[in-house]
């Protein structure tokens, strides 16, 4: 199978690239390196069934090349990241909605599978815990900046229903919560990579609000096995799946066993929200997902526990710091 992977450089992408390639499929990946690193694909330049383009959604005609190539297209791709989403609210817009049309344009003119990522953040402040895919969705208000991510990632979803509903596009989007593990950074505001780093530097983990909100964390490991298994799985069109783990901790929790596990006598630091972000942050007590669907369609679950997501991902950090 040849697999094209927008956002083939970053965190997941990359991975997912390493994986494909392990098990003899060809790979294209197509990233402007905005947020993505050329460091995390570097092992394979040289690979015969690799090939990296350095372009964006918005270049036609590198992307219908691409596409017309592949078999099978995963869409990674997007704005990353709290803190771009609350400073450049417009280029989260254009990036998430017009590289999505863009991609979705090219994958109907070839006519390949296509994975969507979009986001658990789409389940907004539902309180229908744990999330299933069915259930109603509940964004904020738009004069809350904060919710420009969830609107963007659940228009690209009606965009690839769409596509499948009216052209037959074969395509599948995947609800992501929460992801983590090596070559994650945490220059875009995510939680883990960031205490990790504040841990091993001997500097005060800062803990957002009162640090008992939830979080379910799934190791990339286990998420790249999840999209191989939905890849050429015809059944699986049309219809949208919950990849995440489902075991909670609070980040309370998830600072106290960083240190613990780092070997840090770094403190624990607790800063509101407005002085994080900006006044009137909404943030969601608990995100944990339903994911008996994907489980019946491919058998997937998480096999990472806490413990072995953070020996990983301190680790990764502690070799980049040296």
């Amino acid at each position: 199978m040849h697999v094209l992977i927008t956002g083939g450089a970053g965190f997941i992408g990359s991975h997912l690239a390493d994986a494909l390639l392990r098990r003899g499929d060809s790979v294209s990946v197509l990233d402007n390196l905005s947020t993505g690193s050329a460091e995390n694909i570097q092992g394979l330049q040289g690979h015969p069934c690799f090939s990296f383009a350095q372009a964006g959604l918005d270049d036609v005609s590198v992307l219908d090349e691409l596409a017309g190539r592949a078999d099978a297209i995963v869409h990674l791709a997007a704005a990353v990241g709290v803190h771009l989403v609350l400073e450049k609210p417009t280029q989260t817009i254009e990036t998430n909605v017009l590289g999505t049309h863009a991609l979705l344009a090219a994958a109907r003119r070839s006519g390949c599978q296509t994975l969507i990522a979009s986001t658990s953040e789409v389940y907004g402040k539902s309180e229908s815990l744990p999330f299933s895919e069915n259930d109603d969705l509940v964004l904020g208000p738009p004069n809350r900046t904060r919710w420009v991510y969830a609107a963007t990632k659940l228009l690209d979803e009606f965009l690839a229903l769409a596509a499948h509903q009216e052209f037959g596009l074969p395509l599948t989007i995947m609800r992501l919560f929460n992801i983590v593990g090596p070559r994650q950074t945490g220059r875009f505001g995510m939680v883990l990579p960031r205490l990790v780093r504040q841990a091993l530097r001997g500097q005060p983990l800062t803990v957002y609000g009162d640090g008992l909100q939830t979080r379910c964390f799934c190791h990339v490991a286990d998420v790249v096995q999840a999209i191989v298994g939905l890849l050429g799985r015809t059944t699986a069109s049309g219809q949208i799946y919950n990849i995440g783990s489902n075991q909670e901790v609070t980040i309370r929790e998830l600072a106290e066993q960083i240190v613990d596990r780092a070997d840090s006598a770094s403190p624990i630091h607790y800063l509101p929200y407005g002085q994080a972000y900006a006044a009137g942050f909404e943030d969601l007590r608990k995100r944990v997902p339903d994911i008996s669907k994907i489980a019946d369609e491919i058998g997937w679950k998480p096999t990472h526990l806490l413990a072995k997501i953070l020996d990983d991902m301190i680790d990764f950090e502690r070799e980049r710091l040296t």
